[in-house]
């Protein structure tokens, strides 16, 4: 997986507790709900830089959608443990963002899946793919180049 350079932007870090509903029948994460922590992390992502979903589609008419993704799986994570998703913006396009993350066991630093992830900003009503708001994209060319945590002390 690349390695972002210092001027794509920032890294944002989101702490995930694995409940039992994340977990299969082995005690482990069921694959798919990694895409779900990544989601989390690049929505509170969003949030940190001063931007809320449901306002993006209410106010700018739009709505972001993953049109690629590639993963890799290294160890399982585990029931009850504490997970961080780092995200990190590689490129971001006049209608696309694209994101390395990871998915980082607390307790050894384990990275236990990373990726990238292409989203793209979509019209909400047409459905189809549009430019990203000049307030979104000003954030994102001006933005902080240090990494983002979540105030928040205790993980979701």
């Amino acid at each position: 997986m690349p390695t972002p350079s210092a001027d794509s932007g920032a890294t944002f870090d989101w702490p995930v507790r694995v409940y039992y509903e994340d977990t299969d029948a082995a005690g482990v994460v069921f694959y798919a709900n990694y895409l779900r922590f990544m989601e989390r992390a690049r929505t509170e992502w969003l949030r940190a830089l001063g931007h809320e979903q449901d306002e993006l589609r209410r106010r700018e008419g739009v709505i972001f959608a993953v049109s690629h993704l590639d993963l890799q799986y290294l160890v399982p994570a585990r029931f009850n443990d504490l997970l961080r998703v780092r995200s990190s913006l590689l490129q971001a396009g006049g209608a696309s963002l694209e994101f390395v993350q990871s998915v980082v066991r607390e307790a050894d630093d384990e990275v236990c899946c990373r990726g990238r992830v292409k989203v793209a900003c979509i019209d909400a009503n047409s459905l189809r793919p549009c430019r990203m708001p000049g307030s979104l994209r000003s954030k994102l060319s001006s933005g902080p180049r240090r990494t983002l945590s979540h105030p928040r002390s205790n993980p979701q």
